[in-house]
């Protein structure tokens, strides 16, 4: 028997659960990992909430975690039991002790990378390179607008961009938050609780906004963010803490400068086992070189039974980077 959380209604995150079951064994192409650490990561809410809904209820959570692959399914080719793994793309079922996953959402995880940061930063991670390095491929010094800068994704950009010499100006809603972005290699941080957003965005590039701006918040940053951007300028939405953008007139684009606007997702980035080795090989090695720091607070790790809460502190916004779950 093994532990794993579950739902079977949408709500809050009072509607999670934890349950007994007996794990099945992989499937063909798949293997069984036991996970050691588990990422939570905010579009959790969204599948938990409804906005994302799962194919049906009752269902599991999470996508994320790391561990030690524990049996393989028929045809496996480029794992092996025993392996030290970390995933982020699985089928939801990640909130568990043990999650049958698919070999090719499976990289293989260095020694020099503890299963904690590796469950904290891999999802998050591989977010920042596709929005960093294909999406808009960001180049040295070039100023650019990331919202969000203290939180898990965003201190992970704040490194990768300050590593690509590039100039991240970093959204906060702290004096706390904007020290750990700074800490971390962003250029410049706005308080948006103090300080109007595109103002500063035009006093800090002395008039000329930015080319693009990665927005993860959503319906609250909408309009300030295409309001940052220069003439033809590219708006990336990522994601939506503060509620989705919804009614869009796309006339607006041509009115603030014939702008773009673009909704990617991992999935249309990494999809195959050779981009999830390439995104995988470079984040490891800034991991490994110390370049990008994981640390994860111990207030920010829980108890897998625990989830509830940690769904609790992660929407509270109270949050700075990644938090776990421990099974």
């Amino acid at each position: 028997m093994a532990t794993r959380i579950e739902f079977d209604k949408h709500g809050g995150p009072e509607v999670l659960k934890a349950v007994e079951f007996t794990p099945a064994d992989p499937a063909s192409h798949e293997v069984q990992v036991e996970n050691k650490a588990i990422g939570i990561n905010y579009i959790d809410t969204y599948i938990r909430s409804g906005l994302y809904p799962p194919p049906s209820l009752p269902s599991s959570l999470g996508t994320e975690a790391a561990g030690v692959v524990t049996k393989i399914g028929k045809d496996v080719k480029h794992v092996s039991v025993g392996d030290r793994v970390v995933y982020a793309q699985s089928a939801l079922g990640a909130y568990s002790a043990v999650h049958n996953v698919a070999e090719d959402k499976v990289a293989i995880l260095p020694d020099a990378i503890s299963f904690e940061q590796a469950a904290a930063s891999f999802l998050k991670g591989l977010t920042v390179f596709y929005l960093l390095r294909k999406t808009y491929e960001i180049q040295p010094d070039e100023p650019f607008l990331f919202h969000a800068a203290a939180g898990g994704v965003g201190l992970i950009a704040c490194q990768w961009a300050k590593a690509l010499g590039a100039k991240l100006i970093g959204t906060v809603g702290s004096a706390e938050k904007g020290k750990r972005a700074l800490e971390a290699g962003a250029w410049q941080v706005i308080n948006y609780r103090d300080e109007n957003i595109v103002e500063r965005v035009k006093e800090i590039t002395g008039g000329k906004k930015v080319r693009v701006v990665y927005d993860s918040v959503g319906k609250d940053t909408w309009e300030a963010s295409l309001d940052c951007l220069q003439r033809r300028g590219l708006m990336v939405s990522f994601g939506n803490s503060s509620g989705p953008v919804t009614g869009v007139n796309l006339g607006i684009l041509n009115q603030k400068g014939s702008l773009y606007v673009t909704r990617p997702s991992l999935y249309g980035y990494v999809t195959t086992r050779e981009e999830l080795q390439e995104a995988s090989n470079e984040l490891f090695s800034l991991i490994a070189s110390g370049v990008i720091k994981v640390d994860v607070a111990e207030k920010q790790k829980f108890a897998l039974t625990d989830a509830k809460h940690a769904h609790e502190v992660l929407e509270s916004r109270a949050t700075q980077g990644s938090s776990l779950l421990i099974p």
